[in-house]
């Protein structure tokens, strides 16, 4: 039995509608420890849960999420490329998955903040905002490639704990997340290598890789200590590391 929690990435995202609570809810069916999604906002200041900052690729909409209302937003079908399995999916709000959570006893949820492009205001007080009215700050991480966001995040709140997310080498990566105070970085998986995730461990800084689909690399990040991983088949890992 391992340490190393799964984490379904956007859901289920290599079965189901990434992103949709359909495929939250798989995830967590599937055996997941945890889910990631990602969060912007509408013209209209609904927290939204969706990856790109256009609607273009996931739905049968087009436009820039920042500028829809939710309501309108509502209307389109995130089903994606599952839409023969699953019909109509719609986007939801992070509130939606947060009443779904708070149900589901001992499950985390990785918020990755997308304000890298468009910079929403306030994103990180209404996500804060959220996260305590549902009583799941022990159960919330929050993410992002935008460090700037972060530092912001941990000026709002000194318990929850953040992740930085990058895609390539960080010099000793360990040391800029407690300079940043993060708890945690979450590097693409081709960066993390064994001694980034054993100086990081000894550092008291967890290593979540991501996006690890190879059932050789769940195994390999599981035996070198990761927290977590996030995956698109938690199915797949369950059944690799649950053993």
């Amino acid at each position: 039995m391992t340490d190393t929690k799964i984490f379904g990435h956007r859901g289920a995202a290599g079965t189901s509608p990434e992103n949709t609570m359909e495929s939250f809810i798989e995830a967590k069916n599937m055996g997941a420890d945890g889910i990631e999604l990602d969060v912007q906002m509408t013209k209209d200041d609904v927290l939204v849960v969706i990856h790109d900052e256009k609607v273009d690729r996931t739905t049968n909409g087009s436009g820039w999420v920042k500028n829809f209302t939710y309501e309108e937003l509502r209307q389109l079908d995130a089903s994606y490329k599952f839409n023969k399995e699953y019909g109509f999916c719609a986007i939801p709000t992070l509130e939606n998955v947060f009443t779904w959570a708070a149900s589901v006893p001992n499950f985390f949820i990785n918020v990755e903040l997308k304000n890298g492009l468009v910079q929403y205001k306030n994103l990180e007080e209404k996500v804060l905002n959220l996260v305590n009215q549902y009583n799941l700050k022990d159960r919330v991480i929050l993410s992002s490639f935008n460090h700037y966001s972060m530092v912001k995040c941990r000026k709002l709140d000194s318990e929850i704990e953040i992740a930085l997310l990058f895609m390539e080498g960080i010099y000793e990566p360990w040391d800029y997340a407690k300079r940043l105070k993060a708890n945690s970085i979450h590097p693409y998986h081709p960066v993390a290598t064994t001694e980034l995730i054993s100086k990081s461990n000894s550092n008291d800084i967890k290593v979540r890789p991501f996006t690890v689909n190879d059932e050789k690399l769940m195994k390999k990040f599981s035996d070198d200590g990761c927290s977590g991983i996030f995956t698109d088949y938690p199915e797949k890992a369950v059944s690799l590391l649950r053993l």
